[in-house]
């Protein structure tokens, strides 16, 4: 090659994404290749984040902060964040720590105002060269989700925090969705509603918007709690996520389907129930998640003893999943995986070295598979917060206060990467020019 051409397609790569992709062409999708991901004919591998909220600041309504919003892709574009994992659906609900307002009032009645931030989002993505994956549901119920489709089709609420069987009770009651026709077709008229809207600032329909990666069934779906009941409506859930994914495809050819499945952990505790989850031929890569203090490996405490714990149990769980994709012949993608600051706490000015070591733990296992040719094609670190610090002494969420990276179920700041976070922002910036170096080495090889 020639010294010249090397060092032109250098530059373009560790300058970002707007850089990367400025000869794509317009209409050139995410697709998969075996086990890989491809993006303008060469492997696409990325270190990127989970922004829930994103459509929330782009709306003109109330909860709109638009210049923030620019200054937030801004700030991930200069660490090299290409890709970003965002909510596409909320729902009104029951529970007090829900996401508000929501896109569904009542189903097919949707706030437009919202619609519009979802739009103005991606245009902004797409105008930088980023891919936006959009999940469509949710498991859990801080935005309303499966929970919120069973009430809608005449289920009775079931609220976690006031049941008695607390959240083992609450994950059979949203699993009951995918046997529920009623709430599935109003599920499915919302996707359809959304694959088939005309971006009102581009004018671009959604079914033809590279920008979008994938579509993703929802956030976390799993069967249902470890036990009979999950058991028992395994085949159901299987079923499910075959019938959605086609639905989905047969509505846009344009776009990859992923589950949104945490992994082993959300499968039941069981390797086969994840593989026979993911059979389907309309699911295009797979996904897991890692939560070592949600799992009981971390306490942020006894940081000393329990964060080797973290980084051992962390290190099987993307190897087992690495192992699974191989098995399945699917790309796979760890789409969440997070840790809280120093001792538990929720402000920005606390210590993040337990952290800081861990996502360099990850991180350096995930580049290694990617760069040996393994069936890993990305991550995305859960959550920028940017500038979105809580203005409470409790840290709990209240409407008119800023979004953060963590959802209104969980104190302000718990998982947040915030915008003066310079120690793990460096972390990030240092893994995402390496994966993205992994791409620029595969076209180096073709050039003549």
């Amino acid at each position: 090659m020639k010294p010249k051409i090397a060092f032109f397609l250098f530059a373009i790569i560790v300058s970002g994404c707007a850089g990367f992709f400025q000869f794509s062409e317009p209409e050139d999708f995410v697709r998969v290749r075996g086990t890989k991901l491809f993006h303008n004919g060469r492997p696409y591998y990325f270190l990127g984040t989970n922004m829930w909220y994103g459509f929330y600041l782009g709306s003109p309504g109330p909860t709109g902060d638009r210049e923030r919003l620019r200054r937030e892709l801004d700030s991930l574009l200069s660490i090299g964040i290409c890709n970003i994992r965002v909510l596409a659906a909320s729902e009104s609900s029951y529970f007090k720590h829900a996401a508000s307002p929501a896109v569904q009032r009542a189903p097919g009645i949707v706030d437009q105002e919202l619609l519009q931030g979802l739009d103005f989002l991606l245009d902004e993505m797409g105008e930088r060269g980023m891919h936006a994956v959009l999940y469509l549901n949710n498991y859990w119920v801080w935005s309303g989700g499966m929970s919120q489709y069973n009430v809608w089709a005449g289920m009775e609420a079931l609220d976690p925090e006031k049941e008695p069987g607390g959240w083992q009770s609450y994950m059979d009651f949203a699993a009951r969705f995918y046997g529920n026709e009623a709430a599935n077709r109003f599920y499915r008229d919302y996707i359809r509603s959304l694959i088939m809207r005309r971006n009102s600032v581009n004018g671009r329909f959604y079914f033809e918007d590279p920008t979008i990666m994938a579509w993703q069934l929802a956030n976390e779906p799993r069967p249902g709690a470890v036990g009979p009941f999950g058991e028992q409506n395994a085949a159901e859930f299987y079923r499910w996520i075959d019938q959605t994914a086609a639905f989905i495809h047969s509505l846009d050819t344009n776009h990859l389907v992923s589950t949104g499945s945490e992994g082993v952990v959300g499968s039941l505790l069981s390797a086969d129930h994840f593989l026979a989850a993911h059979e389907s031929r309309s699911v295009d890569y797979l996904t897991f998640h890692l939560w070592p203090f949600n799992w009981g490996w971390f306490d942020p405490r006894r940081i000393s003893e329990t964060l080797p714990v973290a980084e051992e149990k962390g290190g099987e769980y993307i190897r087992q999943h690495l192992v699974l994709a191989r098995k399945m012949r699917k790309p796979i993608v760890l789409e969440e995986f997070g840790l809280g600051r120093d001792s538990g706490a929720y402000s920005p000015r606390t210590p993040v070295t337990a952290r800081d070591r861990y996502f360099t733990h990850l991180l350096q296992i995930l580049y290694d598979s990617a760069r040996a040719g393994g069936a890993l094609s990305g991550s995305n670190v859960w959550a920028w917060g940017g500038e979105g610090f809580s203005r409470n002494p409790d840290f709990w969420w209240r409407p008119g206060d800023p979004y953060v990276g963590d959802p209104p179920q969980e104190p302000q700041g718990i998982n947040s990467v915030f915008i003066s976070d310079s120690s793990t922002i460096a972390i990030l910036r240092h893994f995402a020019r390496k994966m993205r170096m992994i791409g620029l080495d595969s076209a180096m090889v073709r050039l003549p």
